[in-house]
């Protein structure tokens, strides 16, 4: 997947805190295995805040309250939300594993304190009525909204990955891929029955 790279869009405001998972992807459609096209299933029971985020134009970007994507460790919410269109969340705290998720799926889950979140709220608007766009700076750890600069953090491995377009597979061979290669050389020599190719039976 591609690197994070900066960019500035219009966000929509989820001011709720403990938005689960199961709010954000429904149990009941787990049983649909393929990544794409579970946009459709994203807040699927909140009919009344997916009218207002179509009606703020479906921005990429989520202001959310404290602790948002707890619950459950579905990888399935954050492809829903991925399917909507989002690809950066703030929030003043996230599930752990959620938070993990994004960062393996290319999506920003940045910590932010909870008055500095506020302010960028009251700036960035609610539902309909969207105000001032956002300038994401993964890199810097800042947004910046109205000419004033807001910071959030992601933990140092997260930001990471989502600078060079990693997930945890990708990461391993990019940083280890070497040793890796040179312990399966050196494991070849020394037991090389390891190694026997298995033969049709």
């Amino acid at each position: 997947m591609p690197g994070f790279t900066p960019f500035t869009a219009p966000a929509f405001v989820l001011d709720e805190d403990d938005v689960d998972t199961d709010i954000i992807f429904p149990a009941r459609f787990l049983l649909h295995t393929e990544r794409k096209g579970l946009g459709r299933f994203a807040f699927h029971d909140r009919p009344a805040l997916l009218e207002a985020y179509e009606a703020a134009g479906k921005p990429p970007i989520l202001l959310a309250g404290a602790n948002f994507g707890c619950g459950s460790s579905r990888e399935h919410a954050v492809w829903s939300l991925d399917g909507m269109g989002l690809t950066a969340l703030f929030a003043p705290s996230f599930g752990e594993i959620f938070r993990g998720n994004c960062a393996n799926n290319g999506m920003v889950a940045g910590v932010m304190a909870a008055d500095t979140l506020a302010a960028l709220q009251a700036l960035a608007g609610k539902g309909a009525n969207a105000g001032h766009a956002l300038s994401i700076d993964l890199a810097a750890q800042t947004v910046t909204c109205a000419g004033q600069q807001f910071a959030f953090t992601v933990p140092d491995s997260d930001r990471e990955m989502l600078l060079a377009g990693w997930n945890n597979t990708t990461r391993i061979l990019a940083l280890h891929g070497q040793d890796i290669s040179a312990f399966e050389k050196a494991q070849r020599s020394a037991a090389p029955w390891l190694w026997t190719e298995e033969t049709e039976a």
